[in-house]
């Protein structure tokens, strides 16, 4: 289906939620992505950092203030907000709940998102960008939120037929 161009590379992207409105970042692929050449990103695994305000700050229970939850997603069609999990342009998501009275932790989307174990495993994306939709429900004033995007992937040149079928799809996606 797919020729591999390079070997496995990361690009990396930091969200930060500084309200709890949503909240958006963007990973430009116009480098990576050729529709002539049929080239496309193929993506192998997604990791989700939580810190808070600093680097330092390890887990983000300064910057959420209390108790609360923490929604990010990647897309490869904009879609202005958060999608639902059956969304043909969802690329990867993590959800992080945190209860501070009964230092609850639980992650009701698991993450890091891993597309298999062989070379030829991942999800194609063919669109110039990635999309990071973050959203938190707590945040401490003059605090931020940071989730850290890890997109780890590899160029690949597409068969016509494969690269077409899935520009369909994500044309498809778009409506």
């Amino acid at each position: 289906m797919a020729t591999k161009k390079t070997a496995m590379f990361t690009l990396t992207e930091r969200l930060t939620m500084d309200n709890t409105n949503e909240n958006f970042a963007t990973i430009d692929l116009g480098s990576y992505v050729d529709v002539g050449d049929r080239q496309a990103l193929q993506v192998h695994s997604v990791d989700f950092i939580f810190q808070g305000t600093a680097a330092s700050q390890s887990f983000p229970v300064v910057a959420m203030g209390g108790s609360g939850v923490v929604n990010v997603q990647i897309t490869d069609l904009n879609r202005g907000g958060l999608v639902f999990a059956n969304d043909r342009s969802l690329v990867a998501s993590a959800q992080l709940n945190y209860d501070i009275d009964a230092f609850l932790s639980q992650a009701t989307d698991l993450y890091p998102d891993n597309y298999g174990k062989g070379s030829d495993d991942g999800r194609f994306v063919v669109n110039d960008q990635l999309y990071i939709t973050g959203k938190t429900s707590a945040r401490a004033s003059g605090e931020s939120v940071n989730v850290t995007v890890r997109v780890n992937a590899s160029i690949v040149t597409l068969s016509a037929k494969d690269f077409m079928a899935i520009a369909i799809q994500s044309t498809a996606a778009d409506n």
